[in-house]
């Protein structure tokens, strides 16, 4: 049973070890699996994270965003071919934009120590984080998540021998965590979809 399985498997609530998950559930360990400081870090920066098992789960997940946000049949952002049928299954536009209504990525890396999402140009181009739309979708894998930036930058290196990526930056506030935190006040915050496909 891979870990994520079993951080979302239910508890019973009547157990020592319920309770215990209750107590804690606003805290996280140091010695937590990287997992587990992942989801707890993003989440409490506000992003939107969907487990998914399988590219079917993936699909059907990446569907209900679209109905959620009334985003069928509009337009995307997107710089990744293996990536544009998913819009194209959806009928959004993707070539040729004026005002996509998000950005549909991969990522780099996801950092578990900040619960951000390291991108690089390979992901958006050289478009800053502002200039991108406040609505990112972004599908990632859990053999993704690692601990720090510098790990993330470590894993770039060793990826790419050659045509290494340029604008490599994270996203890190979320509009939520904005919202309620004064002191991301200035942050370039999106409203950040993580589809998580298990891979491990």
């Amino acid at each position: 049973m891979s870990l994520f399985k079993k951080i979302f498997s239910s508890i019973n609530p009547s157990s020592d070890e319920g309770n215990d998950i209750e107590k804690n559930k606003f805290s996280i360990q140091n010695d937590a699996p990287i997992e587990e400081k992942f989801i707890y870090n993003f989440n409490k920066n506000g992003g939107k994270f969907l487990y998914c098992e399988n590219e079917t789960e993936l699909k059907d997940h990446f569907e209900h965003i679209l109905e959620e946000n009334d985003w069928f049949e509009g337009e995307a952002l997107c710089y990744e071919p293996d990536l544009l049928g998913m819009l194209e299954e959806n009928k959004i536009k993707h070539h040729k934009t004026k005002t996509p209504s998000f950005l549909l990525a991969n990522c780099e890396n996801l950092i578990a120590d900040e619960g951000s999402i390291l991108f690089s140009s390979k992901q958006i181009k050289q478009h800053k984080p502002n200039e991108l739309p406040v609505n990112i979708v972004i599908i990632a894998t859990t053999s993704q998540i690692i601990e720090t930036k510098s790990d993330g930058l470590s894993v770039i290196k060793k990826k790419y021998i050659k045509d290494y990526p340029t604008n490599i930056t994270t996203i890190k506030y979320f509009k939520k965590a904005v919202d309620e935190d004064f002191t991301q006040y200035g942050s370039s915050a999106k409203n950040l979809y993580l589809l998580l496909l298990e891979d491990l």
